[in-house]
């Protein structure tokens, strides 16, 4: 949906960045506010658009997640995210430095390091905000088989533009002006038509037409595979 529709807020309450002013977010029925913070915060990995990279080695910003990671943990992590590809052609290795912010490297490289922190960090909790965006088809493609290996076997909300990311979803939310107008899987929001289905046919006539979906077509989704409200 269109930026400011609330899909980060959402996330951001699930997260505990913020409580609700009214109503409650439960995890397994009880209201997240019961929970201590840190060790709820403990539950979840976040994955954004914009990724948090610091001038270190690789194997330092992956093992950023958990100090105590050895090199085989990085090195599994790094294979899972698909990020050994690129990192394999380094002249040092998980041992290349960076540069501040990951200047040395892609925005798909980045992203990929991000995704290999998520899997060493193991959480219960996965956001996805927009981790696949502005990136190029190839990129893409690695990074989409990077998080169908993060979020298995976790429960994940995933807000992506592109439609692709959430398609095999256990349910889909669209979000418009602060509010949800429709959830369904992907097959029963097509067949019920309205927002998504409209946004699902403008994408697949970009693509035909050789053009990149528009930004303005966003959808929130939860993607759960383990007990828990939300």
């Amino acid at each position: 949906m269109a930026s400011g529709a609330g899909k980060t807020t959402l996330s951001n309450l699930v997260a505990r960045f913020y409580d609700p002013t009214s109503g409650r977010v439960t995890l397994d029925g009880r209201d997240l506010r019961d929970y201590d913070v840190e060790s709820f915060r403990s539950l979840l990995g976040v994955v954004e658009q914009d990724v948090f990279l610091f001038d270190g080695t690789i194997a330092q910003n992956i093992s950023y997640a958990r100090r105590d990671a050895t090199a085989a943990e990085i090195r599994a992590a790094a294979e899972a995210a698909n990020a050994t590809e690129f990192i394999d052609r380094m002249t040092d290795g998980l041992q290349t430095l960076i540069g501040e912010r990951g200047v040395r490297l892609s925005g798909g490289q980045r992203q990929r390091l991000a995704i290999a922190r998520a899997i060493l960090a193991d959480p219960k909790l996965l956001i996805l905000d927009e981790a696949t965006s502005n990136l190029d088809t190839d990129s893409e493609r690695l990074i989409q088989q990077s998080l169908a290996k993060l979020m298995r076997g976790r429960t994940s909300f995933v807000i992506a533009h592109r439609l692709s990311t959430i398609a095999n979803a256990d349910l889909i939310v669209v979000v418009e002006h602060g509010r949800i107008s429709q959830t369904g899987t992907h097959a029963q929001l097509m067949a019920e038509g309205g927002k998504y289905r409209t946004m699902v046919e403008q994408q697949i006539h970009m693509t035909l037409g050789g053009m990149t979906p528009a930004a303005s077509a966003e959808a929130s989704s939860p993607h759960p595979s383990r007990k828990g409200d939300s």
